[in-house]
């Protein structure tokens, strides 16, 4: 398959993958009717809601290329989503970006109250170890905990968590380009590294093959965090599904404002081109991967 014809498959294969992420969600938490009914009811609210589903479409494609059985690769990429839907819901109360909507209806914390969506994130992100610990993920008990490990640490201290600290502090401290660089790939970086090794992690593969998807992950990452500036600063609201000039607001140094908006826009496309590089070991069972990288950068939500 080329990569033009490639790129036209691309939305359909990420519809398919959503439909496949939704569907086990709404499986995992079904609608109870129990007096903490109102969790389920508002973990389902934070996850059943749309999305671009990128971070489980990236496991699955990642273990495509090692033959990984399909179910075991849900079950990651269920596990994946389900904690980025947990940073979701708690990035938008108001201690942190203090966000009204969400994926173009309202975040959590209004659809329901801030007790509520602390309670859900804090669910979401248990049940996604609980998902990454059974059985069916996969037969191994090593590669299991290996998952468990790596997805700890991806959304931890030294992942997602440390670097939405760095976030915080970033609206009160001028970050220089290397600490916005470092921010990034800590708050969004570190869980797209994860989505994309975990394909390689269930197939046991090989170093160079595990390099090489690190390395496209860490350009990806980037690339997509860059977008995200550019979205913030020139996006609509009603397109993006959530508040849009909220970096300005708030004199927070981004990509955007120390690069500018066509710099920022270059070095995001060069960094989606060197993303697709270092897929050449995968040859063309990678070009869906490929097709990921030009569309982080064309997206405009």
């Amino acid at each position: 398959m080329t990569a033009a014809a490639d790129a036209l498959d691309l939305p359909a294969a990420m519809a398919e993958a959503a439909r496949e992420v939704e569907a086990a969600i709404d499986r995992l938490i079904p609608e109870v009717r129990l007096p903490e009914a109102r969790l389920a009811d508002a973990m389902r609210h934070g996850t059943l809601n749309g999305g671009k589903r990128l971070r489980p479409f990236l496991v699955l494609r990642s273990a495509d290329l090692f033959g990984v059985h399909p179910d075991c690769a849900l079950h990651v990429a269920v596990a994946t989503e389900l904690v980025h839907c947990y940073s979701l819901v708690h990035d938008d109360l108001p201690a942190m970006d203090d966000a009204d909507t969400r994926r173009g209806r309202p975040s959590v914390h209004k659809a329901f109250d801030e007790a509520a969506a602390i309670l859900a994130g804090d669910a979401l992100l248990t049940l996604a170890f609980e998902v990454l610990a059974g059985p069916q993920t996969h037969e191994d008990p090593h590669v299991r905990c290996r998952l468990v490990a790596d997805l700890a640490r991806a959304a931890g201290p030294h992942g997602m968590v440390g670097g939405q600290m760095l976030d915080l502090i970033a609206e009160t401290t001028t970050l220089d380009l290397g600490e916005i660089t470092r921010l990034q790939r800590l708050k969004t970086g570190a869980m797209i590294a994860f989505a994309c090794e975990a394909g390689a992690t269930l197939g046991k593969a090989d170093q160079p093959h595990r390099h090489a998807l690190a390395a496209y992950a860490h350009d990806l990452g980037l690339a997509f965090q860059i977008v995200d500036d550019l979205l913030d600063a020139e996006g609509e609201a009603g397109v993006a599904g959530k508040p849009v000039g909220r970096d300005a607001e708030r004199g927070k140094a981004t990509f955007v404002s120390l690069l500018g908006i066509e710099r920022a826009r270059d070095q995001a496309r060069m960094l989606a081109d060197q993303a697709a590089r270092h897929l050449d070991i995968f040859g063309p069972r990678a070009e869906l991967l490929r097709a990921v990288a030009r569309f982080v950068v064309d997206r405009k939500a």
